[in-house]
């Protein structure tokens, strides 16, 4: 089936926490024979930030970001069996969102999918007459990043036909373990843009921590947090790009897993990060968030910390030996049920169900 995907961007991580979502998906996706498109605009330097070159698994259209060329993009979609926009590609998302319902052939399907519910879903219940909510009755399917059924119900109650959780999880090709980096020493590590929904969250279940345990080392990775006042036994290194990701996750004796704040409220939304450390053999602790169990066994495969005082005590407990052990039990999990590959099997099979009944349905 041809796909044409419409998204913020495959080939730059830049300011795109999506992009490792949906390399490892639409890559597992093309090895199931689906012939993929990404199309993505130039917009917010992420072209002057790639990190991966065009892949031979998916062609990768890059747009001017004018109307013109997003328009000029959009008729595109009239070649594609199935055409999905993503949420904040981050160029007039709404008139990208007519356009490509408007040139999608009538049997195609259509599908919206959201890589940040709980903020779409916000923005829907503020404004009734928000685009996307008028838009759902045209939109066959909605697919998620996470939010398992609280997400699910709202959508069906502004008016999506169905709503179906795609989780993030592990792409063994890129992330796995490899040998530690003086660079990303510390006993717990911490990478993650600052953004206003995590910076509070971020000083608690971090920084507080951190000036709690003077005689413990801790790095900060992540854009923004240059001017931050941090503890001295904090080491902030700013952006850390993906290809130093899995040295960063297996280097200190932990790292930490902190949700933005309507993530952790709606429970069932594993970062992407989470997996990554998995799959690299990381000690993971993560803030508490409903779900998680389902995912990772808290207290074997992943320590779990409600408060930044848990975090100071699961540190100040933590060895060296014990961080090794609980690594590659998570790893041994994720690589088991959590990998693209798994997810693509039920995205395949629920793409052919839905597109089948959408071309009846239009005859």
């Amino acid at each position: 089936m041809k796909i044409a995907f419409y998204g913020s961007s495959l080939l730059s991580a830049y300011w795109n926490g999506a992009a490792t979502y949906y390399r490892g998906l639409l890559r597992a996706l093309a090895e199931k024979g689906h012939d993929i498109t990404f199309y993505e605009p130039d917009v917010y330097d992420r072209q002057k930030n790639r990190d991966i070159d065009p892949p031979d698994w998916c062609r990768v259209v890059v747009y001017e970001g004018t109307i013109e060329a997003l328009k000029a993009v959009c008729r595109k979609a009239a070649d594609a069996d199935i055409v999905v926009k993503a949420s904040g590609v981050g160029f007039e998302d709404d008139l990208l969102l007519e356009q490509l319902l408007g040139n999608a052939r009538p049997r195609a399907l259509k599908i919206f999918w959201d890589v940040d519910a709980p903020a779409t879903l916000a923005e829907l219940r503020d404004n009734p007459d928000h685009p996307l909510r008028r838009a759902l009755p045209r939109i066959g399917l909605v697919l998620t990043y996470g939010g398992g059924d609280p997400v699910v119900s709202a959508y069906r109650s502004v008016g999506a036909a169905d709503c179906v959780p795609v989780y993030n999880a592990l792409d063994p090709q890129t992330h796995h373990p490899v040998p530690l980096d003086s660079r990303f020493s510390a006993d717990l590590a911490f990478l993650g843009n600052r953004l206003p929904d995590r910076e509070a969250r971020v000083e608690h279940f971090f920084l507080d921590p951190a000036s709690h345990l003077p005689d413990r080392t801790f790095l900060l990775g992540g854009s923004g947090w240059q001017d931050k006042l941090i503890s001295p036994n904090i080491r902030y290194i700013g952006h850390v790009p993906t290809r130093d990701h899995n040295a960063f996750n297996v280097t200190p004796m932990a790292v930490l897993n902190i949700s933005r704040a309507s993530m952790a409220e709606n429970g069932f939304s594993p970062a992407t990060r989470v997996f990554e450390a998995a799959g690299a053999g990381a000690c993971l602790i993560t803030d508490h968030w409903e779900g998680i169990e389902h995912f990772l066994a808290p207290g074997k495969e992943v320590l779990v910390a409600r408060d930044g005082q848990d975090v100071a005590d699961l540190i100040a407990d933590l060895s060296r030996h014990s961080a090794r052990e609980i690594g590659e039990r998570a790893r041994q999990r994720v690589l088991t049920e959590h990998t693209y590959t798994n997810r693509a099997e039920a995205v395949d099979r629920l793409l052919r169900a839905r597109l089948g009944a959408q071309m009846e349905a239009a005859e």
